[in-house]
């Protein structure tokens, strides 16, 4: 009787340690952890990709409505429109007229976007400096401005890498614009 007990027990113990799972959860997570990290950071990047983007396109609309109500960017001197046109770019740059020198809280002023400088804002209109593609000409002037070559930059995570490419050519050339007629 004692022996089929331990049998019985053995049989038993044996069962029990053939259907033990305390290690199937981590093993889960070891498998599953790599997917959803790889989600969260392309989640991110695509976020700082449409914020960037946004930044931009009202920086540009900042532009166009300072040029579009400034009385001397269309009916002032030479001196005058040059003045206006890089006032707009200072304002799509870093959202005052003059990049330099001090915020009000004292702090430096810095471009609304990293990396974003005045050579990269383009004005164009449809009466003396034409565009391309080119507004039509007319009694009603438009002034359009424009960001070229403002490469997005990469954030923490370079997807470059992650894709096995060697440089973060991989990120491309964000281009926003905004057209606006002139309402002085």
């Amino acid at each position: 009787m004692r022996a089929t007990k331990m049998l019985r027990y053995l049989k038993d113990r044996m069962i029990r340690t053939v259907r033990r799972e305390d290690g199937n959860s981590i093993i889960e997570l070891a498998i599953i952890f790599p997917i959803l990290l790889l989600l969260f950071v392309g989640t991110a990047e695509l976020g700082r990709l449409f914020y960037t983007y946004t930044t931009l396109a009202k920086a540009t609309e900042v532009g166009a409505r300072y040029l579009s109500t400034s009385r001397n960017a269309v009916n002032g001197t030479a001196t005058e429109i040059t003045t206006a046109k890089n006032e707009a770019r200072n304002l799509v740059v870093c959202g005052y007229k003059v990049c330099t020198g001090d915020q009000p809280d004292g702090t430096p002023k810095v471009a609304v976007v990293a990396g974003l400088t005045t050579a990269n804002v383009t004005i164009c209109d449809n009466f003396a400096v034409p565009c391309d593609p080119v507004i039509p000409a007319g009694t009603v002037k438009y002034f359009k401005v424009e960001i070229n070559n403002y490469n997005y930059t990469r954030g923490v995570w370079s997807l470059a890498n992650m894709m096995g490419r060697a440089s973060d050519t991989f990120y491309f050339a964000l281009h926003p614009s905004t057209e606006m007629r002139s309402m002085p």
